[in-house]
């Protein structure tokens, strides 16, 4: 048994075999049956946010510890590395040795915009969800936490709705997964409003 024949659709970061030697449910063999498991864990863990959001702080939200945690809390029933910077390099990201420094830079730049209300709500929000995903500080599951993220900003900081994603599964190969890898192609190209209108779209 194992993911040694674990598939990837487009934009996904493929697994080292040392990482995918972390998998803490040895039953799960195949792409769905690895997509349900941790599609359980995210749903708790958006339940979490919902129930600890009212008492999150601006400082809670942008800071290391809260990154780490909440990649914990999405995967941490999964994979033995959830929560942990990677220790690889991948296809997409910054050096590994570079996560800690970039994101502690990121969670400043987002504290500047807050503060000096420099970019819209929705945008910093985005941003802040296209950066973090750049960096890739996980070995996996950077999309999806990246987007539950930018989710807790806009509701805690903003007290705006969640944003909806296309309001479709973004993991499976389809027409709305297009539609937001092309998103963010236009934000690593300097273009973020095609991202902002698919989170809200």
């Amino acid at each position: 048994m194992g993911l040694e024949n674990l598939q990837y659709e487009e934009g996904q970061t493929p697994l080292d075999p040392d990482e995918k030697d972390r998998l803490l449910i040895p039953t799960v063999s195949t792409r769905g049956e690895l997509d349900e498991v941790e599609q359980r864990s995210i749903e708790e863990t958006i339940r979490w946010t919902l129930e600890r959001r009212k008492r999150f702080t601006v400082a809670e939200i942008l800071s290391e510890q809260f990154v780490m945690e909440l990649h914990k809390r999405m995967y941490g029933e999964v994979w033995e590395w959830a929560g942990r910077f990677r220790n690889t390099n991948k296809n997409i990201g910054v050096d590994k040795y570079q996560i800690g420094i970039e994101l502690r830079t990121l969670l400043d730049d987002c504290r500047y915009w807050i503060e000096n209300k420099t970019f819209p709500e929705d945008e910093i929000s985005v941003r802040f969800k296209h950066r973090i995903v750049s960096i890739h500080c996980f070995p996996n599951g950077n999309g999806r936490h990246s987007r539950l993220i930018a989710d807790v900003i806009i509701e805690k900081v903003f007290g705006k709705p969640v944003f909806t994603w296309g309001s479709q599964n973004l993991i499976r190969k389809s027409a709305f997964r297009s539609s937001y890898l092309a998103a963010l192609r236009d934000a690593d190209n300097g273009s973020i409003k095609p991202l902002i209108a698919f989170a809200r779209s």
